[in-house]
């Protein structure tokens, strides 16, 4: 990547991803979302004893995703680098946001209304958006 500006832009993309992240986590907090997903994985494992997700305490998962969003935010320095392990990252991580975001606003349709989570989503969603398209950018200038 000889381009700085186009790394400049993946790192500035990735840091306003992992800080989407982070607010997306708050707002999960807030609005009640591990009640809600611990509820649907107690029903799954009455019907599919063999389902493999696993409930969590508000400490864990709060604990959890925080040391994850530090952790992430660690990595942006990668970028600046022209990391390919991060570009690999960067794919990963803004196709899984895609889905987070979506799978908020269809499940807040489901239920007629807001599931907890959806405030944030549209930033979650916009970010990723802008993730996977200045990782692309920064993939093409490699070649």
């Amino acid at each position: 990547m000889s381009d700085n500006k186009t790394r400049i832009r993946w790192a500035v993309s990735w840091s306003a991803m992992v800080g989407a992240l982070a607010l997306h986590v708050a707002d999960e907090a807030l609005t009640g979302f591990l009640p809600f997903y611990n509820s649907i994985v107690e029903s799954l494992r009455d019907r599919y004893a063999w389902q493999p997700f696993p409930t969590f305490t508000f400490e864990v998962w709060l604990a959890g995703l925080v040391i994850l969003v530090i952790a992430l935010f660690a990595l942006t320095p990668l970028a600046l680098r022209g990391s390919k392990v991060l570009l690999g990252l960067s794919y990963f991580f803004g196709v899984l946001m895609v889905a987070n975001a979506t799978a908020h606003v269809v499940a807040s349709f489901w239920l007629g209304k807001f599931a907890p989570g959806v405030y944030s989503s549209p930033v979650l969603l916009v970010t990723a958006i802008a993730l996977l398209y200045t990782a692309t950018a920064a993939s093409r200038q490699e070649r």
